[in-house]
């Protein structure tokens, strides 16, 4: 059995997740759902689809949807609990990014209704368990069962019914009865028309979406429950800061980058020799297992300071390095979601035009008077080994 190599180093690590002789090795267990999904592509495979579905993820999209999509949807789903003065956080977080990750990756609820809103975070939930399935604490079998079933049922209920539309929309638009702005920006939309003539296999275009579906709304919840969790312990002790919570965008960014940097969405990196090769000084065969700790190589005091292990978003650092350290990969697969979620920190002389969404729900959060629940206690996922927070209650007092 070949040996597993572990990296911890933040300088080797970031070189192993840029060597192009690693192939993705993460999500092998979870190929139920994640086969042949843009993840798990490698080399001109990857950089083909990458290149297609890249043409949604543009700053423009991301700004326009932030400033003038998103908003309403954010105020729609947090009034019923601003009204009852309380809510899980986690279970709030599925319910506002359900429909953002829906509309980017081009998923209609037909019937915007409850049920439907609830059948697909149910469906999400399902998929985020079996592509992560190396970290089940519980029995794996029952949850590939689970997850056969639910993409059957999310292929019949959601995708089938928005490939049909967008087919529509299409030979419309071929016929002259429609230009090209009537028509869905999202990804389907971008793999339907396909204009390069890659081929991606029907099954495979159902897992793509539920990958892209339950990317977005995973990282987000679990970068939203960490970074509120770590703000609030911050304004215990420096309650003026409530301030910038407030009123200053890139003091926000900054929280949330410092927390992704602590929290990454997934705690390791696993690649795959595709040769024999050298990596951080070690020779090793083909098909040897790599794993790279990005938490650990996260909290790097040569690259973060002595307090590296500590939330600081004042924190200064070396020139060029990035405030998330490695918690967006590097590389190939280096997170295509990167602006929606985190939006785009300007320099210190330029204001912030583009918060990304975590940031923005944040502070809307804070302005309606969030705090901690201080007669329940947030508890971790126990379904698994990574850092998830499973439970985390909130009161509002405005």
């Amino acid at each position: 059995m070949t040996e597993t190599t572990n990296i911890d180093n933040y300088k080797a690590a970031s070189l192993a997740l840029r060597d192009k002789n690693l192939r993705q090795a993460l999500y092998d267990e979870g190929s139920i759902i994640m086969k042949d999904v843009l993840v798990n592509l490698h080399g001109d495979q990857h950089k083909s689809r990458r290149a297609l579905e890249t043409k949604v993820f543009r700053k423009d999209f991301f700004k326009y949807y932030e400033s003038e999509v998103f908003p309403q949807t954010l105020t729609e789903t947090l009034a019923p609990f601003v009204k009852s003065g309380e809510m899980d956080l986690v279970d709030f977080g599925y319910r506002v990014m359900v429909n953002l990750t829906a509309d980017f990756t081009g998923l209609d609820r037909q019937e915007k209704s409850p049920e439907e809103t609830a059948d697909l975070m149910a469906l999400l939930r399902i998929f985020g368990k079996t592509a992560t399935l190396a970290h089940a604490t519980g029995d794996k079998e029952a949850v590939k069962e689970e997850a056969i079933n639910g993409l059957a049922r999310f292929d019949q209920r959601f995708v089938q019914p928005s490939i049909s539309r967008r087919i529509s929309f299409l030979e419309k638009r071929d016929q002259g009865k429609i230009n090209e702005e009537a028509i869905p920006r999202d990804i389907l939309t971008v793999l339907l028309k396909n204009e390069d003539g890659i081929d991606i296999p029907r099954d495979v275009l159902t897992r793509e979406m539920a990958f892209f579906a339950l990317a977005g709304a995973h990282t987000s919840i679990h970068t939203l429950t960490h970074a509120v969790h770590e703000l609030i312990g911050w304004l215990e002790s420096r309650p003026e800061d409530m301030d910038l919570v407030l009123n200053e965008p890139r003091f926000i960014q900054k929280c949330v980058l410092e927390s992704i940097r602590l929290h990454p969405s997934s705690p390791i990196a696993a690649r795959k020799t595709l040769c024999p090769m050298d990596i951080d000084s070690k020779k090793l065969e083909e098909d040897s297992k790599v794993v790279i700790d990005l938490q650990s190589a996260n909290r790097s005091r040569t690259i973060f300071g002595e307090d590296a292990d500590s939330f600081n978003p004042n924190r200064s650092l070396p020139k060029g390095q990035s405030r998330y350290g490695l918690s967006f990969g590097q590389g190939m697969h280096a997170c295509i979601g990167l602006n929606l979620a985190a939006g785009v920190l300007p320099n210190e002389n330029r204001p912030v035009d583009h918060m990304g969404t975590v940031a923005l729900i944040i502070q809307s959060l804070f302005k309606k008077g969030m705090e901690r629940d201080p007669n329940q206690t947030p508890e971790k996922d126990s379904t698994t080994a990574r850092d998830l927070w499973g439970y985390y209650p909130v009161i509002f007092s405005i």
